[in-house]
């Protein structure tokens, strides 16, 4: 019934849409029909979300929404270091799943500047891609857009809630979990070592800058 109810609001928003009853059918869905973007319950039949979100992680940059139970942090928790890229609290109003959606979406659009190279990580703002010392980095749209926020202003330190509002577009005092998860799995892409970062660099009490400066 809600899966139902919330594929007819998506598609009044103007969202082409295909639903699955279970984790296995999620899966082969995302293989046959190569999604823009995946909704994903974390609380699936089969196959769960945790694990599905993994799946589709593993196989690809498209972006993950999951939808978390009220208030269970395991669920929200799980879902971001399964991967994804935002999270919303059911029960859902489709209007917010609308926003969000929408601005996970337009994490994808570049801006425009070029190319940017920084000791071996380039760049390209236009083609979105990024290469280290020349090999390309796959990075999902929300992982591209947090690198491109931080490298527009080298040296410049962002709070937690300032990238939320320019990456996430969260326009409230959302969750920090979504920033540093993000940055995990971005340094685990882009550093040789994770745990002393060239590029995204941790300023203790205060957030995150790219670096060298």
């Amino acid at each position: 019934m809600v899966r139902r109810g919330l594929e007819l609001a998506l598609s009044r928003h103007g969202h082409g849409v295909r639903t699955a009853d279970t984790g296995e059918e999620g899966l082969r869905a995302y293989r046959d029909h190569a999604p823009d973007l995946v909704v994903l319950d974390v609380m699936l039949p089969g196959v769960g979300g945790f694990e599905v979100c993994r799946r589709i992680r593993a196989e690809g940059g498209t972006p993950v929404i999951v939808l978390t139970a009220l208030g269970d942090d395991f669920d929200v928790v799980g879902g971001l270091e399964a991967g994804a890229d935002d999270y919303v609290v059911k029960p859902v109003q489709p209007t917010v799943l609308d926003a969000r959606i929408r601005a996970v979406l337009r994490r994808s659009a570049g801006d425009g500047e070029g190319v940017r190279v920084h000791a071996g990580l380039r760049i390209d703002t236009a083609a979105l891609a990024v290469t280290v010392d020349g090999e390309p980095v796959p990075l999902t749209p929300t992982e591209l857009r947090l690198l491109l926020t931080l490298s527009r202003s080298p040296g410049r330190v962002f709070d937690r809630q300032r990238l939320l509002e320019e990456v996430w577009e969260h326009d409230y005092l959302g969750d920090s979990r979504l920033v540093d998860n993000c940055v995990q799995r971005l340094r685990a892409k882009i550093e040789s070592s994770p745990a002393a970062p060239r590029y995204v660099q941790t300023v203790r009490g205060f957030g995150y800058r790219f670096g060298p400066v």
